[in-house]
């Protein structure tokens, strides 16, 4: 029997879950992922990452029990790894979200201007993505001036388990190095940064095999499977959900929220400047031939700052939803969303924690709202919006969202990541076609 594995090697954890041919788990795996929060910022190194991938690998084909015919690698995105000759790791891997690197944002706009980034990379200019910390590392870390190689998190991991050295175009958008209409490295971005063409492994599509499992630390039932990568984690979730048909859009509605949406037809350079100005990316698709629109907010993370205040605890969000749904609106005034601080006023007599609630969650869903409305002014309206993530449990959440979002279905995945990426080593290994997932309709 053929058994497909997934995995997302993400900001808090690696996940790997193990399918049969009709989507059934067959075994599954998690290990923590460690950051270093220190004076400079939040890193990691790059043996971190491989243990925390190759033990969460090991342990769903441990607990499946069957051999492994083809892995997919998703991952998340900007943070990389410079090797030296001997593929040996030279400097720290800066987490994407780290904001160290806020002098070169400022200058890469001063050089490249954000109408040339967001127009040619597709992306918003701010401290998010490779080059600028790239061009960071250069200056503090002397060791990275002499690498030869540089690896995102998914070519790293695959790199490790035996695979070719290269680079999933998804990913390859996320360093802000990429024209993503010609699907080659932009130069001048390079040049900036103190990178070159040399530095950066091949580009390859999503889907397409990269290699085979040879390393002797991984499992038994995992050697000699097929590797492929499956792009970034968002992509992958929106491709495990079935969200990446015309018009679909999924919101992945977790702390980091993010909607997601593949389009047929690149931007125009005008069109991507656009939705960079509103905080959209635009990326190549792991599905062929397609581009993949990407806006995010820090709703989900303001929503449990609120039941921290709250002295909420999981256990209790449902009586909060409760109080939540007949409780006047207005009078709480939300404020420092996606800031460190969230700020409330309106606090007079009378008002409990369920009004309270019910204005954070609006605030949030207001933000995710003006995302979606961004995407449908370039490239129209959505005719369906596909709910995941850990706030779909939320009954408030959910209504605040059906209030504002056309055509919203909740998807029952609990790790659509990782099925995403089963279903590209499935697609891979020849076992689906090019259009077809893993597990029914």
């Amino acid at each position: 029997m053929p058994a497909f594995a997934g995995l997302d090697v993400g900001t808090t954890s690696s996940k790997a879950v193990v399918y049969a041919e009709d989507g059934a788990t067959l075994g599954a795996g998690r290990t923590a992922m460690r950051w270093d929060a220190g004076p400079q910022g939040t890193q990691t190194d790059a043996e971190t990452l491989w243990r925390s991938a190759l033990t969460a690998l090991c342990d769903a084909a441990a607990d499946a029990g069957v051999p492994v015919t083809a892995v997919g690698i998703t991952s998340m995105g900007e943070s990389g790894v410079l090797t030296d000759a001997h593929e040996r790791p030279l400097a720290p891997v800066i987490a994407w979200h780290d904001d160290r690197d806020h002098d070169e944002v400022a200058d890469l706009v001063a050089e490249l201007g954000t109408e040339a980034f967001g127009g040619i990379a597709g992306k918003p200019a701010r401290g998010q993505f490779s080059l600028t910390k790239h061009r960071w590392l250069l200056t503090h870390e002397p060791a990275a001036r002499s690498a030869v190689m540089r690896y995102d998190v998914g070519g790293w991991v695959v790199r490790r388990l035996g695979g070719a050295p290269v680079i999933e175009l998804s990913l390859a958008g996320r360093t802000g190095w990429l024209d993503i209409a010609a699907h080659d490295w932009w130069d001048d971005a390079l040049a900036w940064s103190g990178a070159a063409r040399g530095l950066m492994p091949p580009l390859v599509a999503a889907g397409q095999p990269v290699g085979r499992i040879t390393t002797d630390e991984a499992h038994p039932l995992l050697r000699g499977a097929l590797l492929t990568l499956a792009g970034h984690d968002h992509q992958a979730s929106a491709l495990g959900a079935r969200a990446t048909a015309p018009g679909y859009e999924l919101d992945s509605s977790g702390t980091a929220e993010a909607l997601v949406r593949t389009v047929s037809r690149v931007p125009s350079r005008a069109e991507a400047v656009r939705l960079a100005a509103a905080g959209i990316t635009t990326d190549p698709s792991v599905e062929p031939e397609r581009w993949t629109l990407l806006g995010g907010t820090e709703g989900g993370l303001a929503q449990n700052r609120a039941l921290e205040m709250l002295g909420v605890s999981g256990g209790g969000l449902a009586a909060l939803d409760a109080a939540a749904e007949h409780a006047p609106h207005g009078r709480v005034v939300v404020g420092g969303l996606g800031t460190e601080t969230l700020t409330l006023g309106g606090i007079a007599g009378g008002v409990g924690p369920g009004e309270v609630w019910k204005a954070v969650v609006a605030a949030a869903a207001d933000e995710a709202l003006a995302l979606h409305r961004a995407m449908d002014d370039v490239v129209g309206p959505a005719s369906g919006v596909i709910v995941t993530g850990g706030w779909r449990h939320s009954a408030e959440v959910m209504r605040a969202k059906r209030i504002r979002l056309p055509g919203l279905r909740v998807s029952p995945l609990d790790e659509a990541g990782t099925l995403g990426a089963a279903t590209l080593a499935a697609r891979a290994a020849g076992a689906l076609g090019p259009d077809d997932h893993l597990g029914p309709p």
